[in-house]
């Protein structure tokens, strides 16, 4: 078989998607009303720290009007970020393989 190690691999992630998925819709169904069931840490220790009474020193200068927006600003830095990696990793290589 010429193709045996990518089918393997294609097999593995079929696998794994059902069973995230299966275990994604068990969790979202056992959920109640106005619950995330991927709402990290973060939110987390928010809602801690300001049971507490711990007032903020400053304020953002400006806030995205919506998630969205925010999560875009986010997969922006993410890809600006892995483009210039990409960069210097891809210059050092052909440096390497050039001299």
């Amino acid at each position: 078989m010429k193709y045996k190690g990518e089918i393997i691999t294609i097999a593995v992630i079929i696998i794994f998607v059902a069973m995230f998925l299966l275990v994604n819709a068990n969790i979202q169904k056992n959920l109640g009303e106005g619950e995330e069931a991927w709402a990290g840490a973060d939110s987390s220790a928010a809602e801690i720290i300001e049971e507490s009474g711990y007032t903020p020193w400053f304020s953002p200068i400006w806030e995205p009007p919506s998630g969205e927006i925010e999560s875009f600003f986010f997969s922006l830095q993410a890809a600006l970020g892995a483009l210039v990696i990409g960069y210097f990793f891809g210059y050092y290589r052909g440096r390497q393989q050039s001299g």
